[in-house]
């Protein structure tokens, strides 16, 4: 997965819905509010709650740490009709 995916601008953590962090690799996503790791498969993110894993306080460091990582926002709601 690359930082100028489209993909990248709706995707949110499965469990509380707030914006990931593109790891630079690009083989996984980051919630650093849970410390959330979630793996990008062959291009395709692994967004389900079973498929993250808990991350330790020195990995949360590093990631967070890590410039050039893209926060990653989720959409604009729709307007209400």
């Amino acid at each position: 997965m690359k930082p100028d995916d489209p993909l990248l601008k709706i995707l949110v953590c499965p469990l509380d819905k707030g914006p990931l962090i593109l790891v630079p690799a690009g083989d996984a996503l980051y919630n650093p509010r849970l410390r959330r790791l979630y793996p990008v498969t062959d291009g395709i993110p692994q967004l389900l709650p079973s498929s993250g894993r808990q991350v330790t306080d020195d990995e949360h460091a590093r990631l967070r740490e890590v410039r050039g990582a893209a926060a990653v926002k989720p959409a604009d709601p729709a307007p209400s009709p």
